[in-house]
């Protein structure tokens, strides 16, 4: 008989953030191959994973991004992103708009 596990959902903005990065391995690193690559497709889908999970808007979460070094550490960044960047981002992850490079 096999036993399944449940796994006990996080509380950690960051442990959801690096599950959420692994998770979006199969999206295409980038929406387009003139992309100015400051953030990956996999990034943003993160971010938005983790916006949401902390019931943020998109200013409120660049806030939080500027001041939560752990966080962009585990999401990668070099800089935080503009709030109409991350809008835009999502926008283009809901439609599935993104083109492989």
């Amino acid at each position: 008989m096999e036993t399944t596990e449940l796994r006990a959902a996080t509380k950690s903005p960051v442990k959801l953030a690096l599950t959420a990065l692994r998770a979006a391995e199969v999206i295409p690193p980038y929406s387009s191959q003139r992309s100015r690559k400051d953030f990956t497709m996999r990034q943003h889908a993160a971010m938005a994973s983790v916006r949401r999970f902390l019931k943020l808007d998109f200013r409120g979460f660049t806030v939080l991004l500027g001041e939560f070094a752990e966080l962009r550490e585990a999401l990668g960044l070099e800089k935080v992103p503009h709030y109409t960047t991350l809008q835009k981002a999502e926008q283009r992850l809901k439609k599935g708009t993104t083109t492989h490079c």
